[in-house]
């Protein structure tokens, strides 16, 4: 299922990938429920004028011994476009969570879930070709948490 899914996000990037609206970004993460910071990449890929492509990976700093990553394939609905794009935010989340407890006797833990994404995100116009962007979403499921994504993107062309 994940090789699936990764495969999936793939084609749909590299197939966005010519269009004149595509971005790529990093940016800072946090996530609610384990109370962690992440680092993460994501992309924005224009589908229409309206509807963006808008596929992200995250990664939680280890805390407590315990390993957090998402990976989500959104679909991102522009509402309205001035100094500040807002968009509505719905996809698709695999989360993987991996337990060490080598220092209680025992190996590695690891787990992975599916779950939905809902949400609100903003892209900032500050006339250059950086755009600034920032994102709060929930994800809902086993792995359920709120996490809150924001960087900058810049355009692939």
């Amino acid at each position: 299922m994940k090789k699936l899914i990764f495969t999936l996000l793939l084609v749909t990037v590299i197939s966005l990938a010519s269009n004149a609206q595509s971005r790529v970004g990093v940016g800072l993460a946090y996530g609610a429920e384990i109370e962690s910071a992440g680092i993460g990449v994501n992309g924005e890929f224009a589908a229409s004028s309206q509807i963006n492509i808008a596929p992200s990976f995250i990664y939680y700093f280890k805390k407590d011994n315990v390993t957090w990553w998402e990976l989500n394939g959104n679909i991102n609905y522009i509402f309205s476009e001035n100094s500040a794009t807002i968009y509505g935010i719905a996809g698709l989340n695999l989360t993987g969570v991996s337990v060490d407890l080598s220092d209680f006797g025992g190996g590695k833990q690891s787990d992975s879930e599916l779950g939905l994404n809902i949400g609100i995100g903003a892209n900032f116009d500050t006339g250059g070709s950086l755009m600034p962007f920032a994102e709060a979403k929930y994800v809902l499921g086993n792995a359920d948490q709120l996490s809150l994504f924001g960087g900058v993107r810049f355009p692939l062309n």
